[in-house]
């Protein structure tokens, strides 16, 4: 019986701006705000009128300057500072063993680190903390607290009679027994992945792929032919350049499926890094949409162990791939190859080759040692093709050789589902789940037993359409005929509570999942449970807000409106000042990462992490609000593609549209003071936002903001916006979207800003419309932001400078000169 499976923590809203890192800026968080909580209910299609010209605050006298005081209650809720008061609200467990698992949780004083038996129903702290602490600091020569020790994880040796630990830049082996701590081996420092048996760690050295051999103590060089800008297991993504390998072991770690990179002939990218005397040139291939000559990986399979003995190299027989993955963007998830299957006992290769247009995704199986490749089946979709609804899960199909069948998934319904095929003919058996809803993950496959886990979204009546819940399902007897039709949505067990968003983690063996469940308002309780029934076993941690709440944090608020249409539900989230007055009128700020690879709100579960920014912008006496508007994920394949071909269009009508109706609701929001403010794609939003809709958006603080997606990396524009095609004119189909055609329509207040060194979004674009502004004789503000990559905008100072252009344009009121964050 071969059981595929994919423990993991389901990461909500996984990627935030244009690429991974840069939507977890924690301090900022403005991209990536999200719902939860029960909606509330919606009141009739807004009737309300655009605005005239902006109605810019009037400018301010010494006696309506705000004191510094106000910044420092501001101060309190961004994300670090609310996290430090939060306790035992997260449990990300690390399983070392089919039922056992270890996490790290916050607490008063520092951190703890527990240790769970889920097979025994035990819970324990790890090791004794204030012997540990002694230990450490005994042999260090440092001084460490019980509840502040330099780590923040830890491995078992010797059977969990000791742990491996960092501490003061050494490796150090602490025994549980005597409390002794002996500095250790410390291992080779290199980028690389690890084999399922733990002996061999791949490893990139000068293009080629290499493996340390952790029993011998050696390295062994397994290919020698690669040359610049054509190498093994290269993590160059345009956006992203490290030298961490992306590949895939076999499970009986003796094979690696990888690719060697073609970027020969690919234009690059130039930055200049500010330094004396001189600056520093930077330059790396980055392909356009333009661009004719793309990056392509050629798909190998490497044995440590060839028919002439040493590593042999099987070149599969299969055309070179376009940079692509089936469920979005990059090669990889972490570490893990998406997109890439082995079978059990290694001898066969699934993967899945995705168009340059994203339209078209075929599933290939590979014979690992002769290299031959045979189609097994395609689906295209006219706009882009998914195997996942949210762009940072991994891939939902599956190749089932035990059972002859493929689990593929598939939105050709409008909504994210999956179906049975035969591996043989690419015929298709049944359709295993089905409904006015979406799976989210396949998180584990029990061939055997013919079932699956799986979590999905939207499928519990009069709930939030965006928490999520596991569920398990059959996947039936029948092997052969048929058409995918009917739902097998009978077949569904849920196996999590109802009325609460679920983050959940998978035990190794399948038997256990850890569940944590929260609303937006109401803090997570985090259980250990049974997938037999769903059944609680132990309760881990219920968090613990109230030092929190002391400083007056108030949950935000769910909402429920209608999108542009009239018709449509879009769901947000509403954050209010702590001395809150109804009585008074608020100028209103829209915190926005537009989709299309996710929304504003994020996680629907509870977080101050990810709404730091909001919360504190709120707290200087605005209404913060966050939309996930049409054009984002995690709802139907209609309402993701909305604005597809126009990606400019940012889901901004909805975002006029709600917060004209929470205006309806509320006569404490004032509609002609509005803001808007995002970073990344949110900075793109804020730029459309009051070049497209200068009657409605009055002032706006854009960061990092990707403003002509013809200078921004192929795979993302070629994905959301369409092919790049020029007609017959002359004329581009990406034009529509380029801000810096569109600077003449400015009328507010805008501050720009851009990192010298983001290779992520380059500054060009930005650049491209400060000329354009220059040229139309536009007002406008800009920082810039010398050596600073894409991540810049949880810098306290770029925050701090943020308040203050709010401050200034929408409250007419004068900052505190130069306050200083963190001071």
């Amino acid at each position: 019986m071969t059981r595929l499976r994919l423990p993991r923590f389901r990461c909500p809203a996984a990627l935030g701006g244009l690429s991974p890192a840069a939507l977890l800026a924690p301090a900022l968080a403005l991209a990536l705000v999200l719902p939860s909580g029960p909606a509330s209910a919606h009141s009739a299609p807004s009737t309300l009128g655009a605005h005239a010209a902006p109605v810019l605050a009037a400018p301010a006298t010494a006696s309506d300057t705000i004191p510094a005081s106000r910044y420092q209650m501001a101060e309190r809720f961004l994300t670090q500072n609310a996290s430090s008061r939060v306790y035992r609200a997260d449990v990300n467990p690390t399983w070392d063993g089919d039922d056992r698992f270890w996490y790290r949780t916050r607490v008063p004083g520092g951190f703890q680190f527990v240790r769970v038996n889920a097979d025994r129903n035990e819970q324990r702290p790890a090791f004794d903390h204030e012997r540990l602490s002694s230990a450490l600091s005994a042999a260090t020569g440092e001084s460490y607290e019980a509840l502040r020790l330099p780590f923040t994880s830890f491995t078992e040796v010797d059977d969990g009679a000791a742990i491996r630990v960092g501490a003061a830049g050494s490796t150090w082996r602490c025994s549980l027994s005597d409390y002794r701590c002996e500095e250790a081996q410390a291992q080779p420092s290199r980028p690389g992945v690890t084999s399922p048996d733990g002996r061999y760690t791949a490893f990139r050295r000068g293009g080629d792929l290499w493996v340390f051999d952790g029993e011998s103590g050696q390295e062994i060089r397994l290919t020698d032919d690669a040359e610049e800008r054509y190498t093994y297991a290269a993590d160059s993504q345009g956006w992203r350049q490290s030298n961490q390998p992306i590949l895939l072991w076999s499970p009986d770690s003796r094979s690696i499926a990888t690719y060697q990179l073609d970027e020969r002939g690919v234009e690059e990218m130039h930055l200049l890094r500010t330094a004396e005397p001189r600056p520093q040139l930077q330059s790396w291939p980055y392909a356009l949409p333009s661009d004719s000559i793309v990056p392509m990986l050629e798909r190998v399979v490497i044995h440590l162990e060839g028919e002439a003995g040493g590593p042999e190299v099987v070149r599969l027989d299969t055309p070179p791939d376009h940079q692509r993955t089936s469920s979005c963007c990059g090669l990889a998830r972490g570490q893990q190859w998406a997109d890439v299957e082995w079978s059990e006992d290694g001898d066969q290769l699934a993967f899945v080759s995705v168009s340059r247009d994203y339209r078209t995704a075929t599933l290939r199986l590979a014979d690992a040692r002769t290299g031959s490749v045979r189609t097994v089946m395609e689906e295209s979709h006219p706009k882009f093709f998914e195997s996942h609804i949210q762009s940072g899960g991994l891939p939902n199909w599956r190749v089932l050789h035990d059972r002859g069948q493929v689990l593929w998934y598939s939105q050709r319904s409008g909504w994210g589902h999956l179906y049975l095929y035969d591996l043989e003919t690419g015929e298709p058996i049944r359709q295993v789940t089905g409904g006015d809803w979406n799976v989210l993950d396949v998180v584990d496959v029990d061939e055997g037993a013919g079932q699956l886990l799986i979590t999905a979204l939207g499928r519990e009546a009069d709930e939030n359409p965006y928490y999520t819940h596991m569920y398990r399902v059959s996947l039936g007897a029948g092997t052969t005929g048929g058409s995918p039709a009917g739902s097998g949505d009978g077949s569904l067990e849920r196996l999590t509570e109802p009325g609460t968003d679920h983050a959940l983690s998978l035990s190794p063996s399948g038997r256990f999942f850890v569940d944590r469940a929260s609303t937006v308002y109401s803090p997570p309780v985090s259980v250990l449970r049974r997938t037999s029934d769903g059944a609680q076993v132990l309760v881990l941690e219920e968090a613990d807000i109230s030092e929190l709440t002391s400083l007056g944090w108030r949950p935000p608020e769910p909402f429920t409106v209608r999108a542009r249409d009239g018709v449509t539900e879009v769901h947000g989230l509403m954050v209010l000042p702590s001395d809150f007055d109804a009585n008074k009128s608020y100028p209103i700020v829209n915190a926005i990462y537009p989709g299309p690879q996710t929304g504003s709100v994020g996680t629907r579960g509870f977080s101050v992490s990810r709404r730091g920014q909001a919360h504190a912008l709120a707290e200087l006496g605005f209404v913060v609000v966050l939309v996930d508007a049409l054009g984002s994920p995690l709802r139907s394949k209609r309402f993701h593609t909305y604005y597809y071909g126009d990606m400019a269009d940012n889901g901004l009508p909805d975002q006029k549209a709600a917060m004209q109706e929470l205006a309806q609701r509320h006569d404490f929001i004032d509609l002609d003071r509005v803001g808007i403010y995002g970073h990344s794609g949110g900075g793109f939003a804020t730029v459309a936002a009051l070049l497209r809709h200068p009657d409605f958006f009055h002032v706006g603080v854009g960061s990092a903001g990707n403003l002509d997606n013809r200078g921004y990396t192929y795979y993302w524009g070629e994905k959301y916006h369409g092919p790049f095609e020029v007609d017959e004119d002359g004329r581009d189909s990406f034009e529509v979207q380029a801000m810096h055609l569109m600077a003449e329509e400015l009328e507010g207040k805008l501050l720009l800003s851009y990192g010298t060194m983001d290779s992520n979004v380059h500054p060009n674009t930005t650049l491209l419309l400060v000329d354009a502004l220059i040229s139309a004789n536009k007002d406008f503000d800009l920082i810039v932001m010398p050596n600073r990559g894409h991540g810049y905008a949880n810098e306290a100072y770029h925050v701090r400078r943020t308040w203050d252009y709010f401050v200034t344009h929408l409250m007419g009121k004068t900052p505190p000169r130069e306050y200083r964050i963190g001071g």
